[in-house]
């Protein structure tokens, strides 16, 4: 298939353009470069740069090529910051995702895979969480996930696209071959930051909360490498074009591992103690959360090969190591 990858010079896109490749597939990668990096990109990578808030951009790639495919990663991501500036999150992720649905319905593109999130869920009311979980998001980023999977379902019913809406849990890890290093810019997730404290580029790591009840009073939660995922997206687009139907699923390890326990295991991965301090929760955190993917294997075949924690922390530090040149600042 020829497949359009939006958002994939990115962390997970440029992963899933990796995986897209490898399974014989034509790529064209359209990125705005606003997070994503240029080092991620295959030296024979078809790139066009634009943005998904600039229609004439998608139409203007959608035009040059004929794409049997669709996959959408491009979006503002960070919870807390949806909370506080619900507007751009409604303008890149909502109007954004909008008008990339309606390229794909004017360019005649059947079928859209969607990054979504288990941040649709909310606060867990059962555990493990599969599909059939209440959807009560608890923050704006969750929200807007939330409405694009009901905007593609409307659009399958109205206009016969077919849509795959994969809701990732927690995405960590690096490629697993190495050949993908580019590094996030100012991430917020656990295991990039614990890795900056490693490297020296931030003082030291903040726990938030250290009274849940868990076996160590951290949060636990479902690390899902991102080699996994891109998988995931390969397995997705096929099934589409295998059996024209859509569907939604998890993305998970069906694994939990608590916030100290990762740290724990990175200081023994990186060969040094990680300064941390213990700080008050943050709101909205769950003490546990683990997903159910049983879906996915029944329907796609996919299971996490990679998630294991040695293997998320291994391939992370290998990627930090790599970039050890650049030396960002961090508080």
């Amino acid at each position: 298939m020829n497949v359009l990858i939006v958002g994939g010079a990115g962390y997970i896109g440029s992963h899933v353009a990796k995986e897209m490749h490898r399974a014989g597939h034509e790529t064209v990668v359209f990125d705005n470069l606003s997070t994503g990096l240029r080092v991620n990109l295959r030296p024979d990578s078809v790139f066009r740069h634009g943005d998904i808030l600039d229609s004439r951009s998608l139409d203007a790639v959608c035009s040059e090529f004929r794409f049997d495919g669709l996959v959408h990663l491009a979006a503002r991501k960070a919870a807390g910051e949806s909370m506080e500036k619900p507007e751009i999150y409604s303008t890149s992720n909502l109007v954004g995702s909008l008008n990339l649905i309606h390229a794909a319905i004017r360019h005649q593109i059947p079928r859209f895979v969607f990054s979504s999130s288990a941040a649709v869920y909310g606060e867990p009311q059962y555990q493990p969480v599969d599909e059939g979980h209440p959807k009560v998001p608890e923050n704006y980023y969750g929200f807007t996930k939330l409405e694009i999977e009901k905007l593609l379902d409307w659009y399958g019913r109205l206009k016969g696209l077919k849509s795959a809406c994969l809701r990732y849990f927690n995405a960590a890890g690096y490629d697993v071959d190495g050949d993908l290093a580019g590094l996030e810019q100012n991430p917020a997730n656990l295991l990039p930051v614990v890795m900056e404290t490693a490297m020296g580029w931030r003082e030291k790591l903040l726990i938030f909360g250290d009274d849940y009840p868990t076996e160590d009073g951290t949060c636990i939660r479902d690390y899902v490498h991102v080699s996994d995922l891109a998988r995931a997206h390969v397995l997705a687009l096929e099934h589409l074009e295998r059996s024209d139907e859509s569907l939604t699923v998890n993305l998970g390890s069906e694994k939990g591992a608590s916030v100290m326990e990762m740290v724990r295991a990175a200081s023994r991965i990186c060969g040094r103690e990680l300064p941390h301090e213990i700080v008050g929760r943050r709101l909205g955190d769950p003490a546990k959360l683990v997903a159910s993917s049983g879906l996915a294997k029944t329907l796609l075949g996919w299971e996490a090969r990679h998630s294991d924690i040695n293997t998320l922390l291994e391939t992370t530090w290998r990627a930090y190591q790599a970039n050890a040149a650049h030396t960002p600042t961090r508080a």
